[in-house]
């Protein structure tokens, strides 16, 4: 996946169309960023917020049609979470329609992805910018929406296709029949999930959840308090910013020999619990352990010296920056 490219099926994603001159106000009153940037051929990173200013889930908002048409991609243990949240909130009667069990999704990542597909669509996959998509013919298919959204850090697409007839076969095919001879392999979410961590990239359920807010989680970024529509607990996240967030979600790479695994706790150089880890592993590309973590504000500086509990011992660990190097 760092060298070459792999195919990801992550087809068990969730999706959701909204539609009508509402669904932007929906979409703005339950998600952090500002929607209203975008035009036809943008996608967004965004975040739903609960009243407690905890995160429901992440998401991609792409534009189909400015102020009428949306695609909302959500993970796929919050599909009925997230449509009965976001239902919940529909209070002008903006038409949803949760196209989930009919849509797959193909992410075809690595450095070579876009140059091994450029036969199978018109589309100028080289060129397709960060956080873009266009709809077209791909392997054959009609209707296809291809974006760079890529959650590796290798770059390369995805695909979404509606799940009829022998579409997905058709695909699938067609991909390897044109990049497995130069390589193309199919790529498990095992791989996924070190590839993103690698990234820094936040997990729902591991590094980000109902609990979590997005200035802890350093999703500051994406959570516009001058947008003009408010969003939910905007508040209360506004109020978190003034006074200051008292843990953070950091990086860190092992100096000791030792794995870190979700719910280890975290200690400073005293041994006094300053956190827990929420995502490690030992990373394939860089040939080192690394993880995220929550810690206190006064321990999240890059280079600062931490302890990760391994077995009721202390092992040595560092703040680190992101990407992880």
């Amino acid at each position: 996946m760092r060298n070459n490219a792999g195919v990801f099926d992550v087809s068990h994603m969730g999706e959701f169309i909204l539609t009508g001159p509402k669904a932007l106000d929906l979409i703005q009153r339950v998600t952090t960023n500002d929607a209203s940037k975008l035009v036809t051929g943008n996608a967004q990173y965004s975040s739903l917020t609960n009243e407690n200013a905890g995160i429901v889930d992440d998401l991609i908002v792409y534009c189909l049609v400015p102020n009428e048409k949306y695609l909302l991609v959500v993970n796929a243990s919050n599909i009925e979470k997230d449509w009965n949240w976001i239902a919940s909130h529909n209070t002008e009667g903006v038409p949803m329609e949760n196209i989930s069990d009919k849509t797959c999704l193909l992410a075809i990542q690595g450095p070579n992805a876009c140059k091994l597909m450029q036969n199978l669509t018109d589309i100028d996959l080289q060129n397709l910018k960060y956080y873009t998509f266009q709809q077209g013919t791909f392997a054959g298919v009609e209707d296809v929406i291809v974006s760079a959204t890529g959650y590796t850090g290798s770059g390369g697409i995805e695909i979404y296709f509606e799940d009829k007839g022998d579409n997905a076969n058709k695909i699938w095919d067609k991909i390897f029949e044109v990049g497995g001879p130069q390589g193309l392999k199919p790529i498990g979410l095992g791989s996924r999930d070190t590839l993103r961590l690698e990234m820094g990239y936040c997990l729902y359920g591991n590094d980000i959840d109902d609990t979590t807010s997005p200035l802890e989680a350093g999703l500051g970024w994406i959570t516009k308090f001058k947008k003009e529509t408010p969003f939910t607990a905007k508040d209360k996240l506004e109020a978190q910013k003034a006074a200051g967030i008292t843990r953070k979600l950091v990086g860190f790479e092992m100096i000791d020999k030792g794995i870190p695994r979700h719910h280890y706790e975290i200690a400073d150089t005293n041994g006094n619990k300053i956190g827990h880890v929420t995502s490690g592993t030992q990373a394939p590309s860089l040939n080192k352990a690394i993880g995220l973590g929550y810690v206190t504000l006064g321990n999240a500086a890059v280079g600062t010296d931490i302890n990760i509990i391994i077995r009721d011992k202390q092992v040595k660990a560092k703040v680190v920056k992101f990407p992880f190097e």
